[in-house]
């Protein structure tokens, strides 16, 4: 999985060696954070793809990873199998948006409210470090089942 790096100025997405090889990328993604619009979490980053891959590598519903050109513009994407992802939308990068796998979506989306130091950081330790509330779920109790009682007691 991707590394998101994060500074005051920019998101740096830090590309492992087979992860450029199978994106066909020299070198990492670098983001101005000005650039950055919106930050969406998602189960299945498969339904976000959009368009063709050129140049990149596709195994349908297992792996894709590249630039992929579509009438609303270009993508990069690196999404393996059905796990935890990100969906960066972008104005005045390369690129219009950006659909990673990783499970640091939420720590990205956290971080991104914060002033940040100027040396990159993962997204990850940035968000552990700040206090930012954080909404639970509330759990409301099962309903009641209707025409069903408690059985009566049975004497000893």
């Amino acid at each position: 999985m991707v590394t998101l790096l994060l500074d005051r100025t920019r998101l740096e997405v830090e590309l492992s060696p087979i992860e450029r090889a199978i994106s066909f990328r020299k070198e990492n993604l670098h983001i101005e954070r000005s650039a950055i619009v919106k930050v969406q979490l998602t189960d299945d980053a498969w339904t976000w793809l959009r368009g063709v891959g050129s140049p990149g590598t596709h195994v349908p519903l297992v792996l894709a990873a590249g630039t992929w050109k579509s009438a609303g513009g270009d993508d990069f994407v690196l999404i393996r199998r059905h796990k935890p992802s990100v969906v960066i939308d972008l104005e005045g990068a390369d690129f219009q948006r950006l659909i990673l796998t990783t499970r640091h979506g939420l720590a990205l989306a956290q971080a991104l409210r914060l002033d940040v130091s100027s040396e990159l950081a993962e997204v990850s330790d940035i968000a552990a470090t700040a206090s930012i509330p954080v909404r639970t779920p509330v759990r409301r109790p099962a309903p009641a089942r209707k025409g069903k009682g408690k059985p009566a007691a049975r004497p000893a």
